[in-house]
């Protein structure tokens, strides 16, 4: 049975590896994941993860998983960037459960939280050259693209929706 809910703390480092795993996928990293994993957390990459209620739940947040016979399967989060505006953070779906319906099924209980939030506008960064499939996504929800003002290589794509 596919279930959303809040993340409990001892569930952050799995949701980490989660997030890992698809990015690795999606990236197509060359190095075996836990090498992958070890550099970008010597770097700091999800720092935000390592204390999701500071970075998520007391910044005018949620971090949701999706579990599917409690197995971990997709993460998704919402945090304040401005007074009226959130940002949408950590939205990644097991590669093997894309296409049916599930990512759809986690943004809309993110937009319906940063709604009874009061949030007005909601941002996300993602990148142009790997996250195609993620950007059409999307477009079709409503966001379109903006000016990124501190373009990163991997987070050069802003885009935004009115709530």
């Amino acid at each position: 049975m596919i279930q959303i809910r809040p993340i409990e703390p001892h569930e952050w480092n799995f949701a980490k590896r989660l997030v890992y795993r698809v990015a690795h996928d999606v990236f197509r990293e060359a190095r075996p994941l836990d090498e992958a994993i070890a550099e970008y957390e010597a770097r700091g990459e999800l720092s935000d993860m390592d204390d999701i209620q500071a970075s998520y739940f007391e910044n005018g947040g949620i971090f949701l998983v999706m579990t599917h016979d409690d197995e971990m399967i997709c993460t998704g989060a919402i945090r304040r960037h401005a007074d009226n505006v959130c940002e949408l953070k950590r939205l990644w779906l097991a590669p093997e459960r894309h296409g049916k319906g599930l990512g759809y099924r986690m943004i809309q209980e993110l937009l319906a939280f940063a709604r009874s939030a009061g949030y007005r506008r909601i941002r996300l960064e993602t990148d142009a050259a790997h996250q195609k499939r993620a950007i059409e996504f999307y477009k079709r929800l409503g966001f379109s693209e903006t000016p990124a003002p501190n373009a990163s290589d991997d987070e050069d794509i802003l885009m935004e929706m009115d709530l």
